[in-house]
């Protein structure tokens, strides 16, 4: 992730808290009539006008966050955030994650999105930087590599539109993970919210194994 998105995310983080401040007996209404935390972060998003993430940092938050002066810490951060951003996270709404999917690359199904990103890089799928190979051949030592849990590709979907891959290699006893963006979808924040979603996926298979993230998101 980069500084930039960092950043924006942690404006939209601010804007939920002083949102939810602003409105906190609504806010503590929409928890308490919720069954779930997933319903209660729905809720609170859908009153706030806020994204997934601004909700979950209003469910999360401490009652320390309440006092006078945490709220003017929270305010002060907010108008140095909006002063050095030329953009808020509402105009990269990829970047919160809330509609961003991932799914595990099909050698059948995804061999076109393969296609568009090795014409562009022209190096190998497997991070190595190697000039990429035939094809086929690349997406078979790929599906070797996840068969053998040395490997995880994951697709991108915006509904039902791939929008990039997310790549993470074991390597040297370390997850290197790549991140590439279709150019038709860049500069909407969906490599951030691909990192992000990646995590997970990558703690899962990959348990106890350090990240490393080699190339910035798209």
């Amino acid at each position: 992730m980069t500084d930039l998105d960092l950043a924006t995310t942690r404006r939209d983080i601010t804007d939920a808290l002083l949102a939810a401040l602003e409105r906190r007996h609504d806010v503590l209404d929409a928890i308490v009539d919720a069954e779930t935390r997933d319903e209660a972060v729905e809720a609170i998003a859908t009153l706030l006008g806020k994204s997934t993430l601004g909700a979950q940092a209003v469910l999360g938050m401490s009652f320390y966050q309440l006092t006078k002066d945490e709220r003017r810490k929270n305010q002060a951060e907010l108008d140095d955030l909006n002063n050095a951003l030329t953009f808020t996270l509402a105009e990269r709404p990829a970047s919160s994650g809330d509609s961003l999917d991932l799914r595990p690359f099909s050698a059948s199904d995804d061999a076109d999105l393969f296609k568009v990103r090795t014409e562009e890089l022209k190096v190998a799928g497997d991070g190595s930087g190697s000039p990429a190979g035939d094809l086929g051949d690349e997406i078979a030592k790929a599906t070797e590599r996840v068969d053998n849990e040395d490997a995880v590709w994951l697709v991108a979907l915006e509904g039902d539109t791939k929008v990039g891959f997310v790549f993470g290699e074991l390597v040297n006893g370390e997850v290197d993970v790549r991140i590439w963006i279709h150019p038709e979808h860049r500069k909407k924040g969906y490599g951030t919210a691909a990192l992000r979603k990646s995590r997970s996926e990558m703690a899962a298979d990959f348990p106890g194994v350090p990240m490393v993230v080699r190339a910035p998101s798209s």
